[in-house]
């Protein structure tokens, strides 16, 4: 299982997402990873999973299957990640 939230720390939205990423692992005690597009590593995060939209949080198996994709700054609860952290 891997969690990726694909966003640009110098955004309108980066604070926002910087804390909803931290209160989550405190919640939680799972860090999501983060990505950035402009990387090499986010480029072809985001060319994989057709990602267009920032922040992006995406649930993805150990096959690399989609199980479940957030867009945009309406953040998903830590509930609703969780579930697929802990499946």
């Amino acid at each position: 299982m891997r969690i990726i939230c694909v966003w640009r720390r110098e955004s309108d939205y980066g604070r926002t997402v910087e804390e909803w990423l931290t209160e989550f692992e405190r919640r939680t005690g799972v860090e999501i990873e983060s990505l950035d597009p402009d990387t090499r590593e986010g480029e072809s995060i985001c060319r994989a999973y057709d990602v267009v939209e920032y922040p992006t949080i995406i649930a993805i198996d150990n096959n690399g299957g989609v199980l479940s994709v957030w867009k945009g700054r309406n953040l998903p609860t830590f509930d609703e990640v969780n579930y697929w952290v802990m499946k």
